[in-house]
């Protein structure tokens, strides 16, 4: 292996596709590799699942990404091992690729923490295709309701746990789903929307003024909160709490944590807290030389802090771990990554959102805070899409609308008018759409 060698990126999400860009910037050769041939926007996650946004429209092709790109070679296949040792990827088809150095991007996946039948039984929503699965689950549930079938009481009650954005985020626009379903007589009455957190409040990582707001939206809202209580067992009928309760559901959404990407245990270096791998200042793997590791899955610290899973951490990071390779390359010294904080910002429903921004963690809530809210997102997306105007224009719309989405009942979801090659379409295979509760 030489430094004429591409750099192979394990992992096309925002760190991956960061890293890619600034590579091909600089005239180095990159291998990009996922198992998808698009790149996903986690954030809008959520509005895939309750249909207000197609998922198309956060699943941008890395061929689009990429077309300015000849450097950036893009390559669709599982990955079946990374040894950072040598360098080295391997595809599930046996093809061994080897480079001058690996970045390894490969994400998250959701944790379980060993409660029964979560893993069987439960939705987790850190994927289109997750987003996809829970949005067909949740038509069908509809269907059944709006023809009598089923136990009516409980076919559409919907159990979140993890009072996260993640979870508040869901919770909220489905709250919003399930009124309008009723509201326009789709179905005999609105299903319960359950939020259950160990912790005794939602978004613990925001500032008491926020998580009281929010508190205060998803209660309007009609969230049945369930705080200070934990999740002991998930069944196809129902989720059973810590404390005795039993909420009868045929779908449960998890939001309740998660780890790095399995392959990230066998890459090589001994995994560290969520089974993230452990990382320099500069994003260097060590005992690894020629390997980094950003992202999801890297325990990357700012001074002593641990830096929290977020979309602007990833793409920051991959970045900076671009330039490094660029340094090392050029014989140049590597240096620690310094991350801009962004902020952090949940949105509760379509008229109501929370935002701590700024060093000092500014507190705003509601119009302003989705502006911040929007404006985050537009810049995380500016390198996956050209056109951010069509984001900012299609949210503010979005925003400004005083009715729910009725989720299929009358109209297709609005579509945010990229205005990219209907050719360069992204191929999302959400496999059998009989998972979760409802297997």
């Amino acid at each position: 292996m030489s430094d004429d060698d591409p750099v192979l990126v394990v992992g096309g999400g925002l760190a991956g596709v960061g890293c890619a860009l600034k590579l091909g910037d600089e005239g180095h050769p990159v291998v990009l590799l996922d198992r998808n041939d698009y790149h996903q926007f986690q954030p809008l996650l959520y509005q895939v699942a309750t249909a207000q946004l197609p998922a198309e429209d956060i699943a941008r092709p890395h061929r689009g990404i990429f077309r300015d790109y000849p450097l950036v070679q893009t390559v669709t296949a599982p990955v079946a091992k990374v040894s950072l040792s040598d360098r080295s990827v391997q595809l599930e088809d046996g093809t061994v690729l080897t480079g001058s150095h690996v970045v390894l991007a490969v994400g998250a996946q959701p944790n379980f923490f060993g409660v029964p039948g979560a893993q069987e039984h439960a939705f987790p929503l850190y994927s289109v295709a997750d987003a996809e699965r829970l949005r067909l689950h949740v038509r069908d549930l509809v269907d059944k309701a709006a023809a009598g079938e089923g136990t009516a009481d409980a076919t559409l009650d919907v159990v979140v746990v993890g009072g996260g954005p993640t979870g508040v985020e869901i919770s909220g626009a489905l709250a919003e789903l399930m009124e309008a379903l009723h509201k326009h007589g789709r179905v005999p009455r609105p299903g319960r929307v359950s939020l259950v957190d160990r912790a005794d409040t939602v978004l613990a990582a925001f500032a008491p003024k926020s998580r009281k707001y929010a508190l205060k939206r998803l209660t309007r809202a009609g969230v049945d909160l369930r705080l200070g209580v934990g999740v002991s067992a998930v069944l196809p009928d129902r989720v059973e709490l810590t404390d005795g309760t039993v909420l009868p559901t045929r779908t449960v959404i998890w939001g309740g944590g998660e780890s790095a990407a399995e392959i990230a245990g066998t890459a090589g270096p001994t995994p560290g807290r969520g089974g993230r791998l452990d990382v320099q200042p500069d994003l260097r793997l060590p005992g690894f030389p020629g390997a980094y590791a950003v992202g999801d899955v890297a325990n990357i610290t700012a001074g002593s802090d641990p830096l929290p899973q977020l979309g602007s951490v990833a793409q920051q990071s991959g970045t900076c771990a671009a330039e490094n390779i660029i340094r090392e390359k050029a014989g140049q010294p590597t240096e620690p990554f310094r991350y801009k904080d962004k902020g952090i910002m949940a949105m509760i429903g379509r008229n109501a959102a929370v935002a701590e921004v700024g060093k000092r963690r500014h507190q705003v809530d509601g119009p302003v805070a989705f502006a911040a809210w929007l404006g985050v997102h537009a810049m995380l997306l500016s390198g996956a899409h050209s056109k951010t105007d069509a984001f900012l224009s299609w949210g503010w719309d979005y925003f400004d609308r005083d009715h729910a989405a009725t989720v299929e009942a009358s109209t297709d979801p609005s579509r945010i008018a990229w205005g990219d090659d209907q050719a360069d379409r992204p191929h999302i295979d959400v496999g059998p759409t009989t998972t979760g509760s409802d297997a």
